[in-house]
């Protein structure tokens, strides 16, 4: 009996020990919350790290800690010996490469994140045009947080369909599956001390090649699949015509892409997009009220958008990228036996892919 007391009183006592050794306090843990890579002429890495401040003893807003190294995990352990405090990787929200690091691959530098347990899926890639270690070490006035303000700025942009939502995710489905290619969002720094996004990067397998301008960002959207709310200025008029502007908003657009078989194989590829949204500012001569000229002005936006579309697909087939997917429907529609036989890359350059857009107005205001 008295052995038995002895062995439950040291059960007793071991048990709130063990608890003990994990003990971690908030004001000591650094918490990465943005990380940046770039290349460096010699071939080192040059990674930066953004770190918000919770002790309420100091009044900075961050912590920036960068350093040289061979490979992320030897710049962390630098790092580390920089800062008192713990550095960990479980609130990581904003991955940044430098575009000398993009055009060199991200493969190796992805699957090291992937490796790391603590690091979430969900973490959103962008390149940035540029230096990203500037980018991120800068402080902006009007942004204390640089860290905050870059993960706020790609947020609403995503939503308003003007850059994609790239994680870490869907960056390495695209890469891993066949007949599409990864894209990832472009961020800039400008010399008054702000960020913007800067237009989407197009990858073959894990490189950058080129990348569609901002101002053509929509169209990729209404190509890549369906989506609700966003907004588009259009400027209809040629050089030397009167001008004509529409502010196309509260989009909602769908496409289908349908796949044309011929005796050779594949015979084209057509994506037909319907667009359904409102005026929200028109300059130009049309009445919106006259049903006549409002249906002709859905005819000039219809072609806009296809010729734009055309032109986003002729990019692609300059660099041999699929950055739509093209290739997946391709691959659903004749069987995996006949597409393992293709050579994609060169097979869409050949292939005609058409655009053909529906546009409905819905609503233009007011005014009659």
């Amino acid at each position: 009996m008295l052995k038995k007391c002895t062995c439950l009183l040291l059960l007793l006592c071991i048990i709130p020990l063990s608890g003990c050794g994990d003990q971690r306090i908030l004001e000591d843990l650094g918490f990465i919350q943005t990380t940046s890579y770039d290349l460096l002429p010699d071939g080192k890495l040059a990674i930066s790290v953004s770190i918000p401040q919770a002790d309420p003893e100091t009044t900075a807003k961050r912590e920036v800690l960068t350093a040289t190294a061979e490979s992320s995990k030897e710049a962390k352990m630098i790092m580390s010996r920089r800062t008192g405090m713990l550095l960990v990787s479980g609130q990581i929200r904003n991955v940044l490469f430098g575009l000398s690091m993009a055009k060199n691959g991200l493969h190796g530098h992805l699957d090291t994140l992937f490796r790391d347990p603590s690091i979430s899926s969900q973490v959103k890639v962008s390149v940035v045009e540029g230096h990203a270690g500037e980018l991120l070490i800068d402080d902006y006035r009007q942004h204390p947080r640089t860290g905050r303000y870059i993960d706020m700025l790609l947020e609403k942009e995503a939503l308003g369909q003007t850059i994609p939502k790239v994680t870490l995710f869907s960056f390495a489905r695209d890469f891993f599956d066949q007949g599409v290619d990864p894209v990832a969002p472009i961020i800039k720094k400008h010399e008054n001390n702000y960020i913007t996004t800067n237009g989407i990067a197009l990858f073959r397998d894990d490189r950058y090649v080129t990348k569609i301008e901002p101002q053509d960002a929509l169209i990729f959207a209404f190509l890549k699949g369906k989506f609700r709310d966003g907004q588009i200025n259009i400027e209809l008029a040629e050089p030397g015509d009167t001008k004509e502007n529409v502010m196309f908003s509260s989009l909602i657009s769908s496409r289908k892409v349908k796949v044309t078989r011929g005796a050779q194989g594949v015979d084209k590829v057509t994506y037909h997009i319907k667009v359904t949204g409102t005026v929200l500012e028109y300059i130009g001569d049309a009445r919106l009220s006259n049903d006549r000229e409002r249906h002709e002005l859905e005819k000039r936006i219809s072609k806009y958008i296809s010729k734009k579309g055309d032109r986003i697909i002729t990019l692609m087939k300059q660099h041999q990228v699929d950055s739509l997917g093209i290739g997946t429907v391709v691959r659903n529609r004749v069987g995996y036996a006949q597409w393992k036989k293709m050579n994609w890359r060169q097979e869409l350059q050949k292939l005609p892919v058409e655009c053909l857009v529906e546009v409905h107005i819905k609503d233009y205001g007011k005014f009659r």
